[in-house]
């Protein structure tokens, strides 16, 4: 895995103006491998602090990393492989019902049932390399039971033979300059310019049409970009070569590839960690150039190198971003990014509206 860390010259995360975040849904906190053994691993997730581990049946945990007694920090006590213990007080909690199981200091004066108390603790599914947490809105009260939640998110996977990769990044904004970053059709020119994807000179127009899915909308399949090298590659195969993007609220973009019987797969998300930065992750599955040996650390090497262009493009757009500048958004290049701020506006004000009532075609350069 590939992280990338966003600090100013003086060392501090870099901050942004704030936008509003969306709850009752899942977010990626951190990469599942890290929970092992009696580690308790930290995370911050929409503001909200957390602490997760892996019980010794393996099943993945996430709590607020607050003990409910005092509020000192569970990720300062220890776990045995069954229960967090405070290390203020001693406290112990199962931590997939945050219930607490046993007070120290009570005594056979004391009526308090231990068990009645709970820590704050949220659904957490291992899925994809990834601990997804559902986080619900505030006063929507526990919800620990599956068949109350919407569905993990999951890559697509269409061979039982595939090879996986990772990467992260740290951005010095909030969740919807991300994300309307992610969707972006017209940077690749100017800010991934390189030999193997593309350049100022390759610029040309392009058609695109989108199709409005459930929280969320499509550009459909088509032939990928003649101008990047990646696409060209998939030509050795001999079989047309098409692709299909998708963007779900609330921060998730699906990029399918297929060329014949061999294909390539993307789980792109922009996860709010506080209200002014966010973070991109990308968790991608091919079975193309599977025998070709070194293809995952060439794919690993090339693909980080992407994300820090964006990543570094977000960090010179956070320092004109501190002086509140008017900003617009055009047509057609643009319009993507209307429709994500129209869904989410319906999924805030529960309308459930969609921007699209039927297929569109888009057209710009790039």
């Amino acid at each position: 895995m590939a992280r990338l860390v966003t600090l100013d010259a003086g060392g501090s995360a870099i901050a942004g103006p704030t936008a509003t975040l969306i709850y009752d849904d899942w977010y990626p906190a951190l990469r599942s491998d890290q929970l092992r053994g009696n580690k308790l691993c930290t995370a911050m997730l929409l503001d909200l602090p957390l602490v997760l581990g892996r019980r010794k049946d393996g099943q993945i945990f996430a709590m607020r990393d607050s003990c409910p007694h005092r509020g000192i920090p569970l990720s300062h006590g220890w776990f045995d492989g069954e229960h967090v213990t405070c290390r203020y007080h001693g406290w112990e909690f199962e931590p997939c019902s945050g219930q607490c199981a046993t007070i120290p200091s009570l005594s056979s004066h004391d009526r308090l049932d231990a068990t009645r108390i709970f820590a704050s603790a949220y659904p957490c599914v291992e899925r994809d390399g990834y601990a997804w947490v559902y986080l619900p809105r505030a006063g929507a009260g526990r919800k620990l039971e599956a068949t109350e939640l919407p569905a993990v998110p999951e890559l697509a996977k269409y061979s039982g033979k595939y090879r996986t990769a990772h990467l992260t990044a740290d951005l010095p904004c909030n969740v919807d300059h991300g994300i309307i970053g992610l969707m972006d059709p017209a940077h690749g020119p100017f800010v991934h310019q390189a030999w193997w994807w593309r350049s100022r000179a390759s610029i040309r127009e392009k058609t695109k049409r989108f199709e409005p899915i459930p929280e969320g909308f499509r550009m459909a399949a088509h032939a990928p970009s003649g101008n990047s090298a990646p696409y060209k590659l998939l030509g050795v195969y001999g079989e047309p070569v098409e692709t299909t993007i998708d963007f779900v609220l609330p921060n998730r973009r699906y990029e399918t590839i297929r060329c014949g019987d061999k294909w390539f797969t993307s789980l792109t998300t922009v996860t709010p960690v506080t209200a002014s930065t966010c973070r991109i992750d990308v968790a991608a599955a091919w079975n193309v150039f599977y025998n070709v040996p070194f293809v995952t650390p060439v794919a690993k090497f090339f693909g980080a190198k992407f994300v820090r262009q964006d990543q570094m493009t977000m960090i010179q757009q956070a320092e004109g971003l501190r002086h509140n500048p008017s900003l617009m958004l055009i047509d057609d290049a643009d319009k993507p990014a209307k429709w994500y701020f129209a869904l989410k506006q319906a999924r805030l004000d529960g309308s459930g509206k969609h921007p699209m009532d039927g297929p569109v075609e888009l057209h710009w350069r790039s």
